[in-house]
């Protein structure tokens, strides 16, 4: 008589609600591509000065090229040699228009150089990764050529190099003063949904407030009342702290709605008869609630905050020189009027950036606010 043993029964594996929604947020197509695009943007903000082969406000005093066009770039020579090169740029007159206009100077050639350090070049030199000074190039050209990727503007300033210290200013600022907005969002909220009375209806009637005034309104209000020629780097932390202060009332609001109906649960009772305090109970059991909230809220705040500063930046309240974000230097396209969309469509290429980052930052926070909704799951 033969036995037959049983085949174990193999337990499904548990997961966890981080691995769960993880898996969920895989699955949403957009929200992948998002994730992608987001990881790419930031990656050319921290390798700005890797990637930009001039400096934030380089520019030649001998001679200055203004609107320059896109210069462009030749793979093989007369000899049939491969190898990128760029010609020199003369600067001639179109007699329809009586612009300045630039042509090839092809008695200048100049090749294109990769991975070269440029020492004591004023402009050049920057910190990789915040801390380590280096002048290292990805890409750059010697004197007299120049290499305009993307064209250059009335100073002569290289607009690629720009664009990408500007995403330097244009990202942090969204993701700082997001993160800004949320801790006074859970400060405010947390106090008004616990202890209640008089000091749930102050805070209350503040966000009352805030939100009845216009956003763009009390923007610029805000702002005016410091000088418009501070610092740069003082203007850079104003317009952060006004973000903050304008964006958390709606925050405020949501999370003292979760605490006034978490704070009569059985556990903070229990934390409450153990002796716990009130800093305590606010912290430890009642704000962690609010992470899947506070999680989707950033997610959709940042790119409300990017367009914001943007805006500023736009209607030259905002960051100003000598540094750049994407909305100031989109304001050059303004500045050309309407003949920058056709005779300097370069100028334009900033607000790509804008569009391109709020959309990333917009398809993060719908798949991620599909992947903690149990309804919505597959």
């Amino acid at each position: 008589m033969t036995t037959t043993v049983p085949t174990p029964v193999r337990k499904p594996r548990s997961q966890s609600q981080w691995s769960i929604v993880w898996s969920q947020f895989k699955r949403n197509p957009l929200a992948r591509v998002g994730l992608g695009l987001l990881g790419l943007l930031y990656l050319m903000a921290i390798l700005a000065g890797f990637l930009a082969p001039y400096g934030l406000t380089e520019y030649s005093t001998t001679d200055r090229i203004s609107w320059a066009p896109p210069t462009p770039i030749h793979w093989r020579d007369a000899q049939g040699h491969f190898g990128p090169y760029v010609n020199g740029i003369r600067r001639d007159i179109d007699m329809e228009t009586f612009r300045d206009k630039y042509v090839e100077d092809t008695s200048v050639t100049c090749p294109v150089k990769f991975f070269q350090t440029h020492p004591g070049m004023e402009g050049r030199t920057y910190r990789f990764l915040g801390f380590i000074p280096t002048s290292l190039k990805l890409f750059s050209v010697d004197a007299p050529c120049k290499l305009y990727l993307w064209g250059s503007d009335s100073y002569g300033r290289d607009q690629f190099s720009r664009v990408m210290y500007g995403s330097q200013i244009s990202l942090s600022i969204g993701i700082i003063a997001s993160v800004l907005t949320v801790i006074l969002g859970l400060i405010m909220g947390g106090i008004a949904g616990y202890f209640r009375g008089l000091t749930d209806t102050l805070i209350m009637r503040m966000v009352e407030v805030l939100s009845a005034i216009p956003e763009l309104f009390l923007l610029i209000t805000l702002r005016a009342l410091f000088p418009l020629n501070a610092d740069p780097i003082l203007v850079f932390y104003i317009v952060i702290g006004i973000l903050a202060v304008i964006g958390w009332g709606g925050l405020a609001r949501i999370v003292r709605g979760q605490i006034l109906s978490s704070r009569e649960q059985d556990y903070v009772q229990a934390a409450t008869a153990l002796g716990a305090s009130d800093t305590r109970i606010i912290a430890k059991h009642l704000l962690p609630n609010t992470a899947t909230y506070i999680i989707i809220f950033l997610s959709l705040a940042i790119p409300g905050f990017i367009l914001s500063e943007s805006g500023l930046s736009f209607i030259g309240i905002g960051i100003v020189e000598p540094y750049a974000s994407w909305g100031s230097l989109l304001k050059v396209a303004q500045d050309g009027g309407f003949e920058s969309l056709d005779a300097r469509p370069w100028t334009l290429i900033p607000g790509v950036f804008i569009v391109l980052a709020v959309l990333a930052w917009q398809f993060v926070g719908d798949g991620l606010r599909d992947a903690f909704d149990p309804r919505r799951r597959r």
